[in-house]
């Protein structure tokens, strides 16, 4: 038992960061499955790079 009571503002802070995280997880996830699917698929290709000769 805490000693002093909660006050309604923090509950409501907590389930709106709640929110927002699962938002923000929830993008990152889809994120990456999209970019496994594009790897995986062979859509993906590396660029070659340039090598320069000193020219």
């Amino acid at each position: 038992m805490s000693l002093s009571k909660q006050h309604e503002l923090h509950g409501r802070r907590f389930s709106r960061n709640l929110g927002v995280g699962l938002t923000l997880a929830a993008l990152v996830a889809i994120f990456f499955g999209m970019s496994v699917v594009k790897v995986t698929r062979g859509d993906f290709q590396m660029q070659p790079t340039e090598v320069q000769n000193g020219n």
